[in-house]
């Protein structure tokens, strides 16, 4: 019964990232809030480097999954950053976080 439960296979982490992705992808589909948007996206991105983990985990001397993991988080980070002070200008204009109240900014 032991290895059941700890028997984790790669099949295992692309469900998981799986779920995440569904999750986030649905999220900055149907969510109006932009920092839930913002958040979701994220989930979108740990996915992703969900993916690249386990890929680089179970084949034999391979680092180049943790390398892009790392790189897609720096990414990440500076994004959301840019992201939040991208929103904090517009929400001083506007003082609403909805989606529909930037429509103007279409282009």
């Amino acid at each position: 019964m032991a290895n059941l439960i700890f028997n984790i296979t790669l099949y295992h982490y692309l469900i998981l990232a799986l779920i995440l992705f569904v999750i986030g992808f649905i999220g900055v589909i149907l969510v109006k809030n932009i920092i839930k948007v913002l958040i979701c996206a994220e989930f979108m991105l740990t996915a992703v480097n969900i993916n690249f983990i386990a890929f680089s985990a179970f084949a034999e001397n391979n680092l180049i999954g943790f390398v892009f993991a790392i790189f897609t988080v720096a990414i990440g980070a500076i994004e959301l950053a840019i992201a939040l002070a991208i929103f904090y200008l517009m929400y001083r204009n506007k003082k609403s976080v909805d989606i529909n109240d930037y429509k103007e900014l279409m282009g």
